[in-house]
């Protein structure tokens, strides 16, 4: 299947992708709402950094579609919703997508829509879950040529946090990776490996389906670009970063030198002298 929405998201020259994550609010969690407290404004200021796609829920979309002009970055949309990042955890976990959403991103006129596949410790009912709300997107997606994003999410029980937390082991994101390619994936989120040097391995599981790689906690300017730089050259072809930008002091400026790096190479310690340039 041709899927021509896809040149929406990957520069026409780089054949990367920097796609800006602000679905947060979608799973009900109070911690994931800073920084994106305003949505209209958040918007504003992205649009105006202008990174190749914005990933929003049904119920935010139209913030980024109902802007005029063709040169907006690209939707993805999120399609589904879980409890898993709760503290503490609910008795109940769960995980559930729109029944309509391939035909809510259609009507979007999204480039392609996203949804979990989750691995949490002793709970394969969520994991049964996330399978299958891959399956049900897959085949309208196939029917609608609506590229699939599937964001295989190892996690490691976090006791002390009251959550679940990311599971960086590489054999683990290895085969979930591999999983979420074998139920048909059209792109992949990852997560970076603990081990960045293995990340080739995560791009190899993933075939011919081009990986992105999610961003996940706050971390330090640095840390996130030296990672950056460190996935891309193990073949990754560009990013999925959410907190790391819109709770970042000057968004526009990281997003400024992540765009610069994953589109043109920049090294990471000319990428952080671009932050708080222009």
């Amino acid at each position: 299947m041709s899927l021509y929405r896809l040149n929406r998201l990957f520069h026409s020259s780089s054949g990367r992708c920097l796609d800006v994550a602000v679905d947060h609010g979608l799973f009900g969690e109070p911690s994931f709402l800073a920084g994106i407290e305003d949505m209209a404004e958040t918007i504003d200021v992205l649009v105006a950094a202008g990174p190749d796609a914005i990933q929003l829920t049904p119920g935010q979309a139209a913030l980024l579609q109902s802007r005029p002009g063709r040169e907006k970055p690209a939707l993805v949309l999120r399609t589904d919703v879980a409890n898993v990042y709760g503290n503490p955890l609910d008795e109940h976990l769960f995980s559930r997508h729109f029944p309509d959403a391939v035909e809510q991103a259609v009507r979007l006129d999204a480039a392609c829509v996203v949804a979990n596949l989750l691995h949490l410790p002793g709970r394969p009912d969520v994991r049964e879950a996330c399978i299958g709300t891959v399956m049900a997107l897959r085949a309208e997606c196939v029917r609608y040529g609506i590229p699939l994003m599937v964001e295989p999410l190892v996690m490691r029980e976090n006791s002390v946090a009251g959550g679940y937390m990311v599971d960086g082991d590489t054999t683990k994101v290895v085969s979930l990776v591999r999983q979420a390619r074998e139920l048909g994936a059209d792109l992949i989120k990852a997560d970076p490996t603990d081990n960045l040097d293995d990340y080739h391995l995560v791009v190899q599981a993933a075939g011919d389906v081009p990986v992105l790689v999610r961003g996940g906690g706050k971390v330090s300017d640095a840390e996130l670009l030296y990672r950056t730089a460190a996935v891309l050259s193990q073949g990754a072809r560009g990013v999925v970063y959410g907190r790391n930008i819109i709770q970042h002091a000057n968004p526009a400026g990281i997003t400024r030198a992540l765009l610069a790096m994953v589109h043109y190479d920049c090294p990471p310690d000319k990428a952080l002298s671009l932050i708080e340039a222009g």
